[in-house]
């Protein structure tokens, strides 16, 4: 009897899967394998927040497979030699698995495809099973990848998409492959308090919520901070408990600017990964370098201690990194002003920034982590690099009733009107009153130290 082995990584669901239909055709046993990988926990990526998420999200994939006959096999070490242990104990003559874009998934996936070969099994890999389209299936005539997004998206917008596969009604597993207990959220400690549950379960009653209701005003309100119409499906999507062509599906079916404004921002995830998979450099190196002289994380320790804290004297600023604390997550808008206000009014080295970032964020992805970054510091694919956001300004126009600032900075809750987002004015509030600190550069002496260092001045 032939026996596929179907490895789960980034992609923890049952509906629209193609590695695992393509292993069903034929009426196949499988074995259903996550592999906790070694080499992924060595590199930093195994942090409480994301652990707890992906407990959740194996929990909830087993309980699915569980309904349909089946069962998840886990284990954990390297994942070349578990997934060849795997194959030997289950008689599989063939192993199935997502491509992925990271360069340790191009090493791992190349490494892994010698180890089977030499046992005498198959490796197939499936592409768009993490993405809506392939990163390589949409590229110019002169180069191997798309460097500006404007001209990605027309031609993204342009695929054809496959359709949705629906979840298998019965998965059957060979007996005599143990797996390890699965994780539970409640073995952790130090996570976010208000960190999300993950799962498909939860991940696909969101994404219908969501699109019955919030993304009418998606459009219009996405860059509000206060009123939070954002998704909060990015979780979802990195650990693929959504399938992002699934998305896209449903989404375009829904009339209006709002889906359609969403779809964009679908299309930024995509245009990150192709970057990514044809320059993996760039989840530590900048993708156009400007010669910066960053001030590194020792230099300048007293303001990125502060940064992180959310003390900075900036509150929009504050209540944003106090959000990530709490949550595991930060809104859009807030990430480009907090990581503006780091790498550009601090001039503080883009990647101390963003290596906090992925200590915290459920969702912390290589893609679009590093090249959002990069993007803000200007040596991303940000057609304008020496753009500065400055944080009063913005926190004017996207928090104008200062409602996001007093959720989350609740030592300013009792100061009414926009003096809550103007330090000046607040220093000159009873200090017994509001206990909140000065800021730590004034913007006009951080924006001539950028323009010293660019050379722009």
């Amino acid at each position: 009897m032939s026996v596929s082995v179907v490895l789960f990584t980034s992609d923890l669901r049952l509906h629209d899967h193609p590695p695992l239909r393509a292993a069903l055709d034929g009426g196949r046993p499988i074995v259903p394998l996550f592999v906790r990988d070694r080499a992924v926990d060595g590199a930093g990526f195994a942090v409480p927040n994301r652990l707890a998420f992906l407990a959740d999200c194996l929990r909830d994939l087993d309980a699915g497979l569980r309904e349909r006959g089946g069962r998840l096999v886990l284990r954990t070490g390297d994942l070349v030699e578990q997934v060849c242990r795997v194959a030997a104990e289950a008689g599989a003559d063939e192993v199935h698995l997502a491509a992925d874009v990271s360069g340790h998934a191009h090493r791992r996936e190349e490494r892994l495809r010698h180890a089977l070969a030499a046992d005498g099994v198959r490796l197939h890999v499936h592409d768009a099973v993490t993405s809506a389209v392939a990163p390589g299936s949409v590229v110019p005539a002169a180069s191997d990848h798309f460097a500006v997004f404007t001209p990605y998206f027309g031609h993204w917008s342009r695929q054809l998409l496959r359709d949705p596969l629906p979840a298998p009604r019965t998965v059957r597993v060979p007996d005599g492959v143990d797996s390890e207990p699965l994780p539970a959220r409640s073995d952790l400690r130090g996570l976010s308090e208000g960190l999300a549950t993950g799962g498909e379960t939860e991940g696909r009653a969101r994404l219908t919520a969501w699109l019955r209701s919030e993304v009418k005003t998606y459009e219009d309100g996405h860059d509000d901070l206060a009123g939070d119409v954002t998704s909060r499906l990015s979780p979802h999507l990195h650990f693929g408990t959504l399938s992002a062509a699934e998305v896209v599906h449903r989404a375009r079916r829904v009339d209006g600017p709002g889906a359609e404004a969403f779809v964009r921002q679908l299309a930024w995830r995509d245009f990150h990964r192709q970057v990514l998979a044809v320059r993996p450099h760039v989840a530590a190196a900048d993708y156009r370098t400007r010669r910066d002289s960053w001030r590194t994380e020792a230099e300048a320790r007293e303001d990125v201690e502060a940064w992180k804290d959310g003390r900075t004297g900036y509150p929009i600023i504050d209540a944003a990194m106090r959000q990530l604390r709490y949550e595991g997550w930060m809104h859009n808008r807030a990430r480009m002003l907090t990581a503006s206000f780091l790498a550009k009014t601090l001039y503080v080295d883009w990647r101390v920034g963003a290596r906090y970032f992925l200590d915290l964020l459920v969702d912390g992805d290589v893609a679009n982590n590093q090249l959002n970054w990069q993007w803000t510091a200007g040596t991303g694919t940000d057609t304008r690099p020496n753009r500065v956001l400055n944080p009063v300004t913005q926190a004017k126009r996207y928090d104008p009733d200062g409602g996001y600032v007093r959720r989350w900075v609740p030592e300013l809750a009792a100061v009414e009107g926009p003096v809550v987002h103007e330090p000046w004015k607040l220093r000159g509030l009873e200090r017994a009153a509001v206990d909140y600190p000065d800021p730590i550069v004034e913007l006009s002496e951080g924006l001539a130290r950028f323009k010293r260092a660019r050379g722009l001045d």
